[in-house]
């Protein structure tokens, strides 16, 4: 059973890892998915493979970090099909590693930029357009780092707990008009964010991951999926870690 049939959704970041699973996912459940990204090469790549699967996509260009470029993005998805039931707001960046005083003001408005209000725009726009359909459900990628330090991080931190304030906030206004917005947290997952590590680094990334792994993409795009679907309807305004328990210890 097609647990999304007639929905239609967007996910931003949807060109690789959590994203991308997120958008296949989805599509497989049978929405009609807007993959949207910066890198038109593996966006495209990803609409072809839910094309090939039978599923019904479309790719948008649109730097979160722009409002305008989120704006646009709904605007075609509605253009597209008529409406929108879902949003993922996952588009996200490292950042430099830097100790907090020495974090550039350059570096912290990028990140603060791409990982906030990128999602404070894909909230605010997709919520005015769930309004008019009467409803929706929107799922928010945080981090292990929504509620924990990251030294050498200090604008991840800050944009990742922003990420927790914002969806408690929305998740509180638009309760009565049948919105829902979620946050997830993952712990670290196997994804391109991670390829810039060396091999000491990652194992001891693996240890302080109790279940003694990384997390998988797919494991967090079906927590974001269960988020999504009409039967998770008294679940809202809420934060949900995916981290292997790491947040436990």
């Amino acid at each position: 059973m097609e647990k999304l049939k007639d929905k239609v959704a967007f996910v931003t970041g949807a060109g690789s890892g959590i994203g991308k699973e997120v958008a296949l996912l989805y599509a497989k459940e049978g929405a009609k998915v807007v993959v949207s990204d910066i890198n038109d090469d593996n966006s495209q790549s990803v609409v072809d493979e839910i094309l090939k699967s039978g599923g019904d996509a479309i790719y948008v260009n649109a730097n979160t970090a722009v409002p305008e470029e989120v704006e646009a993005l709904v605007a075609k998805t509605v253009e597209k099909y008529g409406r929108l039931d879902i949003a993922c707001n996952n588009a996200g960046i490292g950042g430099k590693i830097n100790p907090a005083a020495e974090q550039s003001i350059e570096d912290w408005k990028t990140i603060i930029d791409i990982n906030l209000n990128g999602v404070f725009y894909g909230c605010k726009y997709a919520t005015q357009q769930m309004l008019k359909n009467g409803g929706g459900a929107i799922v928010n990628l945080g981090s292990i780092h929504s509620i924990t330090a990251v030294p050498g991080s200090v604008g991840y931190a800050a944009a990742k707990h922003g990420v927790l304030g914002l969806t408690r906030n929305f998740g509180v206004e638009y309760a009565a008009h049948n919105i829902r917005i979620n946050a997830v947290g993952p712990g670290y997952i196997d994804t391109p964010l991670l390829n810039a590590l060396d091999e000491q680094a990652y194992k001891t990334l693996v240890t302080r991951h109790p279940i003694g792994r990384l997390g998988k993409a797919e494991e967090v795009a079906n927590l974001v999926l269960f988020l999504s679907l009409d039967t998770s309807t008294f679940i809202n305004g809420g934060y949900y870690t995916i981290d292997g328990g790491y947040t436990a210890v």
